[in-house]
């Protein structure tokens, strides 16, 4: 396993739209546990593939306390189930150091591939419902800091741009 490269927003790659997978073969259960590494290391509670820079329609996540239950989704859908809408505090291991409330529904049905290429479904509610939403979003690339003011993404927008300097510079 290898630990890979998180794209930090502004990244222009982080707005690529994934391709969905074809065959979940060894190369795609590589990338899932290389992506499954990264985001333990990191302390996140899911990934994207979009994120290391591979626009595939690949996502990991684990929100157990543990950290300890991996959950892969390989070509994912989701439907909200409702209308409900709840507001969560997200941070992004693309943004990091950076959290917001953002609403989104209450409870999905998920429909993915596991890292076996086989299908599974399932019905998810609280923060495993919006991690799934959350990553699903960096597929289409989509940052959930699009869901803000214009006035907070700028400000995030140079907080970034403050951060990347200073990294450059050290």
């Amino acid at each position: 396993m290898a630990k890979l490269p998180i794209l930090e927003f502004p990244d222009e790659r982080l707005r690529t739209k994934a391709v969905p997978v074809e065959t979940v073969d060894d190369e795609v259960r590589q990338l899932v546990d290389d992506m499954l590494e990264t985001m333990y290391d990191a302390r996140g509670i899911g990934l994207a593939a979009t994120q290391v820079d591979v626009h595939r329609r690949v996502i990991v996540m684990d929100v157990s306390d543990e950290r300890s239950s991996p959950l892969v989704l390989i070509n994912p859908e989701f439907t909200p189930i409702g209308d409900e809408r709840e507001p969560l505090q997200e941070g992004c291991l693309s943004i990091p150091e950076y959290y917001a409330d953002v609403p989104r529904a209450l409870r999905v049905h998920l429909k993915a591939l596991d890292r076996d290429g086989q299908p599974y479904e399932l019905e998810a509610d609280g923060l495993l419902a919006h991690c799934i939403q959350h990553e699903h979003d960096h597929l289409e690339g989509i940052l959930f800091v699009d869901y803000l003011s214009s006035l907070k993404r700028d400000r995030v927008l140079k907080k970034m741009q403050k951060r990347h300097k200073m990294l450059q510079d050290a």
